[in-house]
């Protein structure tokens, strides 16, 4: 194992102890959790003709573990903090992928009261919180239609941002705000300024609905040529019926560089409960275009849910893929999924 990697398995699980070792000071407290999800896929990629067999971590939910805690501080102030790390559960790597942070999913600390709860450092994005809530897969990498379709290449901003303040109010509160901003370090003078994202979302009882706008000016992915911006707005709705829950979104990217382009995207998904299984079933529309060029991409995805219990599941998920000008795509996974 490179010694780099082993420097920083040592370096998290020293701050993990650290963690759970202040849980009985004071009025302090601190969680382990997260996430294992690995499975068994057959794949075919869009525009190949070639099968490939092979075992997947997270391609149902992204595979994590975290550390959060609390301090009361009196007069209802506590203060907060949350570490996240992806993990690659096949491989026992950290991260999405061999060059991703160790802390990439968040890294916070701030706050939290009677006004919510603001937080600094490396955030989750309201346009990402808002796709996968109102999806009927979640964060699922592998086989929801609107993560991969905005977060698989559409989306310069990934899925949380370096160097931001992220404030939301009270979970309670049935109209709810999530505001997060971000500054460029790159350098004093090249800066191409802020990101700024808000989501307002509204739920009460079985309904719920939320409209997002982002503003992208950095990024730590590559930009396109002559980059300025990119615009995004982004509609979710959602509403429970007890024997089945209904998802909806529709979102709009425009982005401005040296090739401006448009992407225009709709999704509908249901979860069908029964028993101690959930039938899921997904379908995504986008389209790109710019001056020189137009694609549609289609997906369609479907999966069922066993329930061992509220940690432990099973299930056998497939999805369909067809891009403009080139052949389709396919995959079948089954995995197990072990929360904590």
């Amino acid at each position: 194992m490179p010694p780099r990697f082993m420097r920083t398995i040592r370096a998290a699980a020293l701050a993990g102890m650290a963690v759970l070792a202040s849980a009985g000071a004071g009025a302090q407290s601190a969680v382990l959790y997260g996430v294992v999800d690995v499975s068994a896929t057959r794949v075919k990629p869009v525009g190949t003709d070639g099968r490939l067999l092979k075992l997947d971590s997270g391609e149902f939910q992204r595979s994590f573990i975290g550390f959060r805690g609390s301090e009361d501080l009196g007069g209802g102030l506590r203060g907060v903090f949350r570490l996240e790390s992806y993990l690659r559960a096949d491989v026992g790597g950290s991260g999405r992928d061999p060059v991703d942070a160790f802390w990439s999913r968040e890294a916070s600390a701030g706050l939290s009261g009677s006004f919510g709860t603001t937080v600094l450092g490396r955030t989750p994005t309201p346009l990402w919180l808002a796709t996968t809530a109102f999806n009927a897969f979640g964060e699922s990498v592998g086989f929801s239609p609107t993560v991969r379709q905005y977060f698989g290449g559409a989306m310069l901003g990934d899925t949380a941002w370096n160097n931001s303040i992220w404030y939301t109010n009270n979970a309670r509160d049935p109209l709810r705000v999530v505001f997060s901003a971000n500054v460029d370090e790159t350098t004093a003078t090249r800066s191409n300024g802020h990101n700024l994202g808000l989501s307002v979302a509204y739920i009460t009882g079985p309904f719920a609905a939320t409209l997002v706008a982002e503003r992208i000016r950095n990024s730590a992915q590559p930009l396109p040529a002559g980059f300025e911006r990119q615009t995004v707005w982004n509609l979710g709705a959602a509403y429970d019926f007890q024997f089945i829950r209904v998802y909806g979104q529709a979102g709009r990217i425009e982005t401005e560089s040296n090739a401006d382009s448009t992407i225009t995207s709709y999704q509908l998904g249901a979860a069908v409960p029964f028993g101690t299984s959930v039938i899921l079933v997904a379908y995504g529309y986008q389209h790109f275009s710019s001056a020189t060029k137009g694609t549609t991409n289609n997906i369609a995805s479907v999966a069922y849910e066993y329930f061992f219990s509220k940690s432990t599941d099973i299930y056998i998920a497939a999805t369909y893929e067809k891009l403009s000008f080139v052949s389709s795509g396919n995959s079948v996974a089954g995995g197990v999924r072990v929360k904590f």
